[in-house]
């Protein structure tokens, strides 16, 4: 399909609104003058997702549609493609995406932005593609929720005390910043959901977290990890540390220790992988990560920029390590790679990345949590306070309506409704990274 281009203005092309990608697009837009450039991003779905706060949604604390900011008003001098990209000529400098009707759109660019994130990160455990789910999108958490809810119907039916005990056991499968902040969410959603269920009692219900690690939040401040371990032990969550998953089958999952959970939901909160679509264009790369200089530009492709999960950027306070893979980088690598290529175009001038790394914040729910801003360590209503008002500062769009949930489940009950909406097929991890298939190009 001829994809519309003007002859007389260069254009940029981003793959990917993620926060690499998002803040990169709205950095373009206030250095680029109205016109003389044209700017396209690629993606699935016409919003930018704020992945932080998913366990929320799964925990029924806020709306699905608070943590897709959508793009069209946030970026209206962007052409936004929705679609897959499928294949991506860095040096005949032309993209092919298909979209979800399987229609192929061929798209030309002078300058590339790849800022495609990331994807669930799997290993080679028996089981665990076909009967564990992911929880990097807005239909895994939604389906989640009706999952967990489901269940407790399904055991309050059950005849058979085995069949009841695995349908209300919950496991967790990964003690990182997700999976923790998972766990401790959507305990609170089942605590509130036994309530008013005859069958079924708070005490009934086992959710289970497992890492190999040696503590929980391995990859944050040692200072988080104990605070973090006593709120999720008091709220009787299992965590078995120093333990990986062995096999996962339709009905159980085994651990490495020996131990066997009868289970019918596994959550895979392992970590992240960056987009397979880099090791497909040709370029250097370091672990499965697009090597790039100061500038974000990807060295002997001065046309091509990387930023994100997908860029290998070195770490300048961790001399040999490459900068970690979270939000905090992405958006700022984003609005660096803008600043560059708007500098390219004549307007402004490049500037090196540099980040210092502010802290972090994990949101535990029910006024609990834990923070170390400017590394200062915190926990409970304080740390609370901090993170949301992290997260409100953080996202680019609807804040108005999540500070509006978080005040309204201040003072009302959890609303507990399935609504079925996100069928089972696309959500096991086989499947939810998959690219459709789009005929030759495939």
């Amino acid at each position: 399909m001829s994809d519309g281009r003007s002859p007389h203005r260069p254009r940029v092309l981003v793959v990917g609104t993620g926060f690499a990608g998002y803040h990169c697009l709205r950095m373009l837009e206030r250095r680029l003058p109205r016109g003389q450039v044209e700017v396209v991003a690629v993606n699935p779905t016409d919003y930018m997702l704020y992945v932080p706060l998913l366990p929320e949604v799964a925990g029924g604390t806020l709306d699905p549609r608070r943590v897709a900011v959508a793009l069209r008003p946030r970026l209206p001098q962007t052409w936004l493609v929705l679609g897959h990209v499928v294949d991506l000529d860095v040096v005949g400098r032309r993209c092919t995406a298909v979209d979800v009707e399987g229609r192929c759109h061929g798209l030309d660019f002078d300058w590339l932005v790849v800022a495609s994130g990331s994807v669930t990160r799997l290993l080679s455990i028996p089981g665990v593609g076909e009967h564990a789910r992911g929880f990097k999108s807005v239909a895994e958490a939604v389906f989640l929720r009706d999952h967990v809810l489901r269940q407790l119907e399904f055991a309050e039916l059950a005849d058979d005390p085995h069949e009841r005990a695995a349908r209300v056991t919950f496991v967790v499968v990964g003690a990182g910043y997700t999976g923790t902040e998972l766990v401790a969410h959507a305990s609170l959603l089942t605590r509130d959901a036994v309530r008013n269920r005859r069958q079924l009692s708070e005490h009934d219900i086992r959710w289970v977290l497992v890492d190999i690690a040696p503590r929980v939040l391995p990859g944050l401040d040692e200072r988080l990890s104990e605070p973090t371990l006593r709120v999720l032990l008091a709220r009787g969550i299992d965590v078995r540390l120093r333990s990986s998953v062995a096999e996962v089958t339709e009905q159980c999952v085994r651990l490495t220790d020996g131990a066997e959970i009868p289970t019918r939901t596994v959550v895979w909160c392992v970590g992240v992988r960056p987009d397979p679509l880099v090791q497909a264009l040709g370029l250097p790369t370091e672990q499965g990560r697009l090597i790039v200089d100061d500038y974000l530009r990807v060295p002997g492709s001065p046309h091509v920029y990387a930023a994100g999960d997908v860029a290998a950027v070195a770490d300048r306070r961790h001399p040999g390590r490459l900068t970690p893979m979270t939000a905090q980088h992405a958006q700022r690598q984003g609005r660096t790679v803008a600043i560059n290529l708007a500098a390219c175009l004549g307007h402004g001038r490049p500037r090196r990345y540099r980040h210092r790394d502010l802290g972090f914040v994990v949101d535990l729910g029910a006024g609990d949590a834990v923070a170390d801003p400017l590394h200062i360590p915190l926990e409970g209503c304080l740390a609370t306070a901090v993170a949301r008002g992290y997260h409100l500062l953080a996202l680019p769009g609807n804040r108005l309506r999540v500070a509006t949930d978080w005040l309204i489940d201040l003072v009302t009950d959890r609303q507990l409704v399935q609504f079925g909406m996100v069928p089972e097929q696309g959500i096991r991890l086989t499947e939810c990274d998959r690219l459709p298939a789009a005929g030759p190009v495939s």
